[in-house]
């Protein structure tokens, strides 16, 4: 058994679990700003009841546990984080209007930096932490209802016995079985898997990035055309309308972004969700400045991409620790 925390041990042995409860929260809630809210929520409530941690089960796993329970009551007053795929609706036209809907809780990507550990986790643990936050994975866990979603987390990603989760969740270790079945049933191919997560070192896809932003820091739309693959969706919260077939998102690109040629964009990489990203900047005409446009997150399949989300939510730019404005060249 466990020895009883002590109370000026307690920051010391919690906190390095600080980066796999926040991808855990954001499983759940599918917003890093709420899931930041989440693990403060967390850490006060664990703190609080330190004196009654008695070594039961591993501090890791009591974190988790309150984590999880957190995010239940917060999911009991809130809806679920949709992408624009998600909404019912059949692809659009880039003829048709531009629409959005800001009142919508959009999903919101999730910076690799704030869970890989800065270099510091073994290798397999970050991929295994990169795969269990794949954007399709995080929106396709947003249909499930919130204990559905938690019994998947908890046995699929964190590895939990069915009657563990079953005594965390005061449920019975049937209804966790049954829960877990009808989960994987509405996952589908979003379910979790060992072998999508690529590496971003690897030469072809280096290859493929440099291209993309290439292509569009000139507006070439021919160029980015030809990186997409066939079936190819590309949707941008918070407008309502997603896009498919790279002819199709090649003219929404051509008649709808602001950029009028080359040098009006601008693109700092990153990652986001296990998958590649950049930051894009939009020139602005009055003070020759870039300024924060959208985040872009990349679905990589055989070389080509697959799926782009762009965000258009300004808050994340500072979340990716990007920078506010990219200064005009004087």
């Amino acid at each position: 058994m466990a020895e009883k925390l002590a109370e000026q041990d307690f920051p010391q042995l919690a906190d390095p679990y600080r980066r796999e409860l926040l991808a855990h929260c954001y499983r759940m809630l599918g917003s890093v700003h709420d899931a930041e809210d989440l693990v403060q929520e967390t850490y006060l409530r664990a703190w609080r009841a330190y004196d009654k941690f008695e070594g039961r089960s591993s501090l890791r796993t009591w974190l988790h546990t309150i984590a999880t329970r957190a995010c239940l009551t917060a999911l009991e007053s809130r809806g679920r984080r949709p992408l624009p795929t998600g909404l019912g609706a059949p692809s659009s036209s880039p003829a048709d209007e531009l629409i959005t809907q800001d009142e919508v809780p959009w999903l919101e990507p999730l910076p690799d930096t704030m869970i890989d550990g800065g270099g510091t986790v073994d290798p397999a643990t970050v991929v295994g932490s990169r795969e269990s936050v794949r954007l399709a994975f995080i929106a396709a866990l947003q249909h499930l209802p919130p204990k559905q979603r938690a019994v998947l987390i908890l046995r699929d990603v964190m590895k939990w016995k069915a009657s563990e989760v079953a005594e965390q969740l005061e449920l019975s270790t049937a209804a966790v079985n049954s829960a877990l079945q009808r989960a994987h049933a509405a996952m589908g191919k979003a379910a979790l898997t060992e072998d999508s997560v690529q590496e971003p070192e690897d030469p072809e896809q280096r290859r493929l990035l440099d291209r993309w932003m290439a292509a569009f820091e000139a507006k070439d739309v021919p160029g980015i055309v030809k990186l997409f693959t066939e079936d190819a969706v590309w949707e941008m919260p918070p407008f309502i309308g997603w896009y498919q077939g790279p002819e199709t998102i090649g003219e929404l690109i051509d008649t709808s972004c602001p950029a009028q040629g080359p040098g009006d964009q601008r693109m700092i990489p990153t990652m986001a969700n296990g998958q590649p990203a950049f930051g894009l900047y939009m020139i602005d005409p009055e003070t020759g400045d870039h300024k924060p446009f959208q985040i872009q997150v990349l679905d990589i399949v055989d070389g080509k991409v697959r799926h782009c989300v762009a965000f258009f939510e300004k808050s994340l730019f500072e979340a990716f620790g990007l920078p506010a404005v990219l200064p005009a060249e004087r």
